[in-house]
C-alpha cells in the first residue's frame, strides 16, 4: 500500500497556481464580460429592462409555438465532423448579395428599438459597421434612413420593406434608401395583418408606453432606463408619421393585406440594388420567386411574431436549396441563438443568416457595446464550431456534417394511407 508523502503548504508554489483576477469597477463592462452566451445576455437585459420593452423582444405571437419550435429545430442538430485536418485557423468571411461579410450572419430588420435601450438602431449599425457584417433597418425603426447611414457610413446598410395602404409612403422610402447607398432591399411578405401579440396585450404595450399602476411599480426599479428615456430625444418611428397606439393598431394601419407580385414589380423596377423577399415559408413560394429572377429569399416565419404554427425555417432550408440554391441566394432566419445555428444553418446550404433576438437582447444588457458583444460570442462560437468540425472555411461545409433530428413529423394524410 503506497502512503502519500505530505508536506507543508509552500505560498510562494501556491501563487504560481491561483492567480487572482483584477477587479472590473465599470458595471456595464463587468456584466457583459460575465456573458458567455446570448442566453446570459438575454438574462441581463431581463433584469435591466421594464417588463413591456422586454417581452416585446422576447415575446412572439399566440402560444409563441412558432419561436418554441424553431429553437428546438437548432437544438435537434447532430454534427459530424471531419477527423485529422488542420484546424489552425477557421475563416469566417463570405460573400452574400454581391459583397463581403466578415461573418456568416447580419443584423435582422427590428422595429421599435430604441423603446427597448435608447441607443437603437444606431448601437446597432455601428456595431454591424464595426464587425464587418451587414445591418438591415426596418420601415419601423425608430432611427432614420440617415442616421443609420451616419452611424455605419462605411459599411454594408440594408433596408426591410413594408408596402403600406399608403403606396407613395412606401415609395418614398425606397428613394430615400437608394439615395443613402443602401445596397440591398428586402421585400417582406408575411405581414398582411399583424400576428396577435398576446404579451403585448397584456402588458398594455405601446408607442408612446401608456403608463398603469402596473407599468410604474415595474419600471420603478429600472430607473436608467426612465433616465434614458426622458433624456433623449422623443421616441418615435422615423420613417412614419402616425405613431398612436398600440403596436397592433399601427402595424394594421400601416401593412396592407392586398399586396400582390404586381407590387413586387414596382418595387422591383425602382430599386437600383439588389432585391430580396423576405418571410417566404414554402418550397412552391421559393420556386416562383426564382422564377421571377429575385437576387434572394430569406425563409422566415418573423421570429414567430405573426402566424404560430408556422413552418420553421431551418426544417424547410435543405429542400428549397436543394430547389433554388443554384439560382437564387437561400437566407434563414428565426430561432438563431449560438454560432452552432448558424455553421448548422451553412451547411445545409444557407448563403447567410439573420440574427435579431440575439442582437436585441446585448442592446437591452448594455447598448452598443452590448451588440458588440453578442456579435463576439457568436463569432467565438461560428468559430470554435467550424474548427471542431475541423473546417477551415465556409465553403468546406456541406450536408455531411449535419443531421436534423427529427422530432416533429407529420402524420400521413388519409388519401396517402388508402395507398398503402
Amino acid at each position: 500500500m503506497s502512503v502519500v508523502q505530505r508536506q507543508a503548504p509552500k505560498p510562494r508554489e501556491l501563487l504560481e497556481l491561483v492567480k487572482f483576477k483584477k477587479p472590473t469597477l465599470d458595471g456595464r463592462r463587468r456584466r457583459l464580460e460575465s456573458a458567455l452566451t446570448i442566453h446570459d445576455l438575454r438574462a441581463i437585459a431581463k433584469r435591466r429592462t421594464p417588463a413591456a420593452a422586454f417581452d416585446y423582444t422576447d415575446g412572439a405571437a399566440d402560444g409563441e409555438i412558432s419561436m418554441q419550435r424553431a429553437r428546438q429545430a437548432f437544438l435537434d442538430v447532430e454534427f459530424h465532423p471531419s477527423i485529422l485536418r488542420d484546424a489552425t485557423r477557421a475563416d469566417t468571411s463570405c460573400t452574400v448579395l454581391g459583397g463581403p461579410s466578415a461573418l456568416p450572419f447580419g443584423i435582422a430588420p427590428t422595429g421599435f428599438t430604441r423603446l427597448m435601450q435608447t441607443e437603437g438602431e444606431t448601437a446597432g449599425a455601428g456595431a454591424a459597421g464595426a464587425a464587418g457584417i451587414p445591418f438591415t433597418l426596418s420601415t419601423l425603426g425608430t432611427t432614420s434612413i440617415e442616421g443609420v447611414k451616419a452611424a455605419n457610413p462605411h459599411g454594408r446598410n440594408w433596408f426591410q420593406l413594408y408596402v403600406m395602404r399608403q403606396r407613395e409612403i412606401s415609395y418614398g422610402l425606397v428613394e430615400r434608401a437608394a439615395e443613402a447607398g443602401f445596397d440591398t432591399l428586402f421585400f417582406t411578405v408575411d405581414t398582411p395583418v399583424a400576428g396577435a401579440r398576446l404579451r403585448d396585450k397584456r402588458n398594455g404595450f405601446s408607442i408612446p408606453p401608456q403608463l398603469t399602476l402596473g407599468t410604474v411599480l415595474d419600471t420603478a426599479t429600472r430607473p436608467w432606463w426612465w433616465y434614458d428615456f426622458l433624456t433623449t430625444p422623443k421616441l418615435e418611428f422615423a420613417s412614419l408619421s402616425a405613431t398612436g397606439g398600440t403596436v397592433g393598431e399601427l402595424l394594421n394601419a400601416a401593412m396592407d393585406p392586398s399586396i400582390s407580385y404586381d407590387d413586387l414589380a414596382e418595387i422591383r423596377a425602382m430599386w437600383p440594388g439588389k432585391l430580396v423577399v423576405k418571410g417566404v415559408q414554402n418550397l412552391e413560394d421559393s420556386r416562383r420567386l426564382a422564377d421571377l429572377g429575385v437576387d434572394g429569399i430569406v425563409l422566415s416565419n418573423h421570429g414567430g411574431r405573426q402566424l404560430d404554427r408556422a413552418p420553421v425555417p431551418f426544417h424547410l432550408l435543405p429542400d428549397v436549396v436543394r430547389e433554388v440554391g443554384a439560382d437564387t441566394e437561400v437566407m434563414v432566419d428565426t430561432g438563431i441563438m449560438d454560432g452552432a445555428d448558424v455553421v448548422a444553418s451553412i451547411a445545409l446550404g444557407a448563403r447567410f443568416t439573420l440574427i435579431g433576438r440575439a442582437y436585441l437582447y446585448g442592446l437591452m444588457a448594455g447598448g452598443r457595446p452590448g451588440v458588440d458583444r453578442a456579435i463576439a460570442i457568436l463569432r467565438e462560437q461560428v468559430e470554435r464550431t467550424m474548427r471542431l468540425l475541423q473546417v477551415s472555411e465556409l465553403a468546406e461545409l456541406g450536408p455531411q456534417h449535419v443531421t436534423q433530428l427529427q422530432r416533429l413529423a407529420p402524420r400521413a394524410r388519409e388519401r396517402d394511407a388508402l395507398r398503402v
